[in-house]
């Protein structure tokens, strides 16, 4: 994989040149693209800035972002060749940090249920997950040393997870959602994939142009909250193990580690999550669903048929529960820093006909907290499996500062 950190500090030395940096993942992206299949749409010519903390760094978008100069076709033929007239916000902020955009990372389609066909680095036999599937991909393969994608369930930490790299859901609005595609908004929310979790601090440093996010690792070790979220389902013996390791790590690290009970709004919050994002995406599918139903990808539009009658009356009690779930988890990390729980249930399933399950994502998406994905463990087949560190909204610093400290704990 590709250092974005390491590539930052060799262009700020004057060891490297931004163009030979950008040309190092342009070589790459020709030398891996045809076997793996992340992109959609690659830039033509494109060239590095002379100037900005993120010059040289090569950089994939997820295809619900709109980008001025590329097409966005949402992963839907109902979008094929649609070609948005500005950038995104997210992408706006990535070119003045001097970042160059290489091309539009596969999506599933509106990023909901219908898989790509891009394929798992790791073992080709796999899912890379989804629905940020090309941009997991992407930078896993090495082609890349950032990926934007988004996250209304489990779609950046997921796949992240499945690839074996670091990824990170900031707080909710961190990063602004001007100009993607919409599926839910009070859940959608645009996150970062990377080969490591300093790249993704220093990525989202310079995005956000707020130096506290790129802090070293914690001068004192975190205490850290172990969740095991009973609520979500059982979890497969990779997955058990994972956090088990990483448990272990952070302990003999000098990390307090403890098991956190959480209130029983938190495990209802979970509960009724699906209803919150199912309403809002037949408002934000509107049009797509009354005018080109049958064009819209079977698993979306079966899912969108079977959830039609949701009432506004559910909705409202859900966002409510999802409230009184955000003070109790605040509440709740009054003694630790930070939790650890799982990324996914296992390791990425095999084949293409699933993205895997979301359901220990989906209770943060809901609860804006920032989470940040740190492999920890290789299982069969060569599969690698996460943890994620969980912080409170706005404490993204802090997640990333605890993610660090785990990921270096884990290489003793």
């Amino acid at each position: 994989m590709i250092s974005l950190s390491d590539l930052k500090r060799r262009i700020e030395n004057g060891e490297l040149s931004p163009d030979a940096a950008l040309t190092q993942s342009l070589e790459a992206i020709d030398a891996q693209e045809k076997a793996i299949g992340a992109f959609v749409h690659r830039a033509k010519s494109p060239r590095a800035a002379g100037a900005g903390p993120l010059r040289g760094i090569a950089v994939g978008i997820k295809d619900i972002i709109d980008t001025s100069d590329l097409p966005t076709e949402m992963g839907s033929s109902i979008y094929k060749g649609w070609q948005p007239r500005a950038d995104a916000s997210v992408v706006m902020m990535l070119k003045r940090a001097g970042a160059t955009i290489v091309g539009k990372t596969t999506t599933t389609t509106f990023a909901a249920l219908d898989p790509t066909a891009t394929l798992n680095p790791r073992n080709h036999g796999h899912t890379p997950g989804g629905s940020s599937a090309g941009s997991a991909a992407a930078v896993a393969a090495g082609m890349i040393p950032l990926a934007l994608g988004t996250q209304t369930a489990g779609s950046v930490i997921r796949p992240a997870s499945f690839c074996g790299i670091a990824a990170i859901k900031p707080s909710y609005r961190l990063l602004p959602t001007v100009g993607v595609k919409c599926y839910s908004w009070t859940l959608d929310t645009v996150g970062l994939f990377a080969a490591g979790v300093e790249d993704l601090a220093v990525a989202l440093s310079a995005m956000t142009g707020r130096p506290d996010l790129a802090s070293e690792p914690p001068a004192k070790p975190p205490r850290i909250g172990v969740v095991t979220q009973d609520f979500a389902g059982s979890v497969e013996a990779a997955s058990d193990a994972a956090l088990r390791i990483a448990a272990a790590a952070a302990e003999r690290a000098g990390a307090a580690v403890r098991t956190l009970k959480l209130a029983d709004v938190v495990a209802e919050a979970w509960q009724i999550q699906p209803i919150i994002q199912d309403f809002e995406a037949h408002r934000a599918l509107a049009w797509e669903y009354a005018a080109h139903r049958d064009e819209i990808a079977p698993k979306l539009r079966a899912k969108m048929d079977e959830t039609a009658g949701l009432s506004p009356a559910a909705h409202a009690e859900a966002l409510e529960i999802g409230n009184r779930a955000r003070a109790a988890f605040a509440d709740a990390l009054s003694d630790v820093d930070v939790v650890l729980t799982y990324s996914a249930p296992g390791a990425a399933p095999k084949g293409l006909s699933s993205t895997g399950e979301p359901r220990f994502n989906r209770l943060w998406t809901l609860l804006g907290t920032p989470c940040v994905n740190v492999p920890a463990d290789v299982a069969d087949a060569g599969l690698p499996v996460g943890v994620q560190i969980v912080a409170r909204v706005g404490e993204d610093a802090k997640a990333l500062a605890a993610a660090r400290f785990l990921e270096d704990a884990l290489r003793i």
